[in-house]
């Protein structure tokens, strides 16, 4: 054992000292979130990540904080950064938890190691290094762990955005409002799939309404889901065609000849009604 690592583990078996003043600087420290977690929560894992920093140490594998040994620290500080990635801490404020122990740390190396000005500096060093690995480490899973949350919000409002609705007994509605990309083109098949095969319904219709703009690529998207459909047993028809996106169609050369199309959803539910052999009549006017 090196005699940096020597003079850390001496420190660190002086554990409630520097836990106290540890818990202490992050209590007081401006990114505390005390609205998200209790201090009660704090101390624990504080105290936790102690013990599990002074275990990696005493094996000796100084800086390589990568290794097998130190794999335990890695997870519990994984654990700590995807917690406070969903409870709504800031990058910052989940480093701090790892990088304030250098204050406490520093301290007590000054305090056991006064008079001996190499070793003072050697054991310093050791603790920068390893901290801030371990501090980076953290921010790189709270990000990865702020990213996976994002996607799996837009996820969801990608689904609220694409609702089908049974408009009449084997007749769903998919009514689009917004961009139709990639990814919500899969979510928007996804879901018209799971109701063609929840209800069984024949006919489905794609309103296009609130689709700002047509391109090739919605175009695309929209044949693409169109076909899906009808590997499940059922035709579309596509309503909300506006003139300027009739025009855009047909200079893009998209061939929807063999799609059904109406000006307006009320159209299309008509046309809709008329394949099933259905109607709707008008009441009859009161004498």
């Amino acid at each position: 054992m090196s005699s940096a690592i020597s003079a850390l583990d001496r420190v660190l078996s002086n554990e409630q000292d520097i836990l106290r003043e540890w818990v202490r600087l992050q209590l007081s420290a401006v990114t505390v979130h005390s609205d998200l977690m209790r201090e009660t929560e704090l101390r624990e894992q504080s105290r936790e990540f102690l013990s599990l920093f002074r275990a990696a140490l005493l094996k000796g594998v100084g800086y390589n904080t990568s290794g097998d040994d130190w794999a335990p620290v890695r997870d519990f500080l994984g654990n700590v950064s995807r917690s406070r990635a969903i409870q709504g801490f800031t990058p910052s404020e989940t480093a701090t938890f790892v990088f304030s122990l250098k204050q406490p740390l520093f301290a007590q190396l000054r305090r056991e190691l006064a008079n001996d000005a190499e070793a003072l500096g050697e054991a310093t060093w050791t603790t920068t290094v390893v901290l801030d690995k371990l501090g980076l480490y953290t921010t790189e899973v709270f990000m990865k762990s702020r990213e996976e949350v994002i996607m799996r919000q837009q996820h969801e409002l990608l689904e609220l955005s694409t609702p089908v609705v049974q408009l009449w007994e084997g007749v769903l509605a998919l009514p689009l409002i917004g961009t139709l990309d990639s990814a919500r083109t899969q979510v928007v098949m996804e879901s018209l799939l799971q109701a063609i095969v929840r209800t069984g319904a024949g006919l489905a219709i794609i309103d296009i309404t609130g689709v700002p703009t047509v391109d090739t690529l919605v175009a695309q998207h929209l044949l693409k889901t169109v076909a899906a459909a009808r590997l499940m047993g059922a035709d579309c028809i596509i309503s909300g065609i506006r003139p300027q996106i009739a025009q855009t169609i047909v200079h893009l050369g998209v061939d929807l000849s063999e799609v059904s199309t109406k000006a307006t959803l009320a159209d299309a539910f008509t046309l809709a009604l008329r394949k099933i052999g259905a109607s709707v009549a008008q009441p009859k006017a009161k004498d």
